[in-house]
């Protein structure tokens, strides 16, 4: 019998992140947009498709989506790196300031990926908790970080799954706390635009700091896996070291760059799906649930009297899915719900009242 490789000692057994796939009529369950991109991108992308040499090996530097990108905040193309998806942006970070040797500070309950990636990049993960109401605990920030040095300290806001947006002010003590360690801050904000406020004018040549965001969110494009951070010119320069050759394929930076040109309708997407949170989150209140504040596309609850677990596969029996947290950490019964169309939120709480009344 053939031997077969083994797998590295400390990724044995390790569970990977996935989301249920489930055929039901009503999808609430990865914070996708509830809405694609208007027709006339596909029309701009279908007609500019005939321009790409696909004998060719694309814009290694990706020049044209990341000045454009830039553009949307005001910054140069040297502040930026773009890649497959805000999870590369991670692990391209990781694989630059982390690895064997190195350490990774994330603050629980987060977004699964810092750990997970941090782990598979042989980067040691410390585990900070997060204060009962799910905001940053400051102490607990400075109390990791005097104790472990980290290399790296990731911060989540608005928070997932929790929706929890921390006051802008904290970056600043957390870089305060930082100071001396010659750690980098890595501020994720995947669901940065339903937010008020940001990281992103923190951003400075003299500052250790990253603000990592998505195409998958607001500008519904989770199909085609972009992401990006920007940073300042030298952290940029060094993820472009270490990061594939040829990673963005000229498929994906096409349209990246065209999505751009469509922004008045992204943000006007942001727009109404801010308000239809405050919507479904108002209606919840008449509900025997608790339901935590959120600035995102999504939010955080579960029921007074009735296991996460049976709610879930209730909504499912409604052909309604949402993302099951109610067994991770510090989520007892907790369930996530992302924000849809008005007629995919309506049949959602219609769902949860059927379900808790039954």
């Amino acid at each position: 019998m053939t031997s077969r490789p083994q797998v590295r000692a400390d990724l044995a057994l390790r569970a990977g992140y996935h989301s249920p796939q489930i055929d039901v009529d009503v999808r609430l369950n990865t914070n996708e947009a509830p809405t694609s991109l208007p027709e006339a991108f596909d029309a701009a992308l279908a007609e500019a498709i005939a321009d790409i040499a696909w004998n060719r090996y694309p814009d290694r530097a990706a020049t044209e989506l990341r000045a454009k990108i830039g553009d949307r905040y005001g910054r140069s193309a040297d502040e930026l790196f773009v890649a497959n998806g805000s999870n590369e942006v991670l692990q391209t970070i990781l694989l630059t300031f982390g690895g064997a040797g190195r350490t990774a500070a994330v603050f629980e309950p987060t977004y699964a990926m810092h750990g997970q990636i941090g782990k598979a990049t042989a980067t040691t993960v410390i585990e900070g908790a997060r204060a009962d109401d799910f905001s940053l605990d400051l102490d607990e920030v400075e109390r990791i970080v005097d104790q472990h040095q980290p290399h790296v300290v990731f911060m989540c806001t608005p928070n997932n799954p929790t929706g929890v947006v921390d006051p802008p002010d904290t970056v600043d003590r957390v870089l305060e706390i930082m100071s001396g360690t010659n750690g980098l801050l890595v501020v994720d904000e995947a669901y940065g635009q339903f937010a008020e406020t940001s990281a992103v004018d923190k951003v400075g040549a003299d500052v250790p700091m990253v603000v990592s965001r998505t195409f998958s969110k607001t500008w519904s494009m989770a199909a085609a896996r972009l992401g990006y951070l920007i940073g300042p010119e030298w952290i940029v320069d060094e993820l472009y070291k270490v990061v594939l050759p040829y990673h963005l394929d000229a498929f994906k930076q096409l349209a990246g760059s065209i999505a751009l040109d469509f922004h008045d309708a992204m943000d006007a997407q942001v727009e109404k799906i801010v308000s239809e949170r405050q919507r479904v989150m108002a209606q919840m209140s008449d509900l025997p649930v608790e339901v935590w504040p959120s600035g995102a596309n999504f939010f955080l609850f579960k029921a007074h009297d009735m296991a996460g677990d049976d709610l879930w596969q209730g909504l499912i029996e409604h052909s309604v899915l949402v993302r099951n947290t109610a067994n991770w950490p510090r989520l007892e019964n907790c369930l996530r719900v992302t924000i849809g169309t008005p007629e995919e939120n309506d049949a959602f709480l219609v769902a949860v009242r059927n379900v808790l009344q039954a």
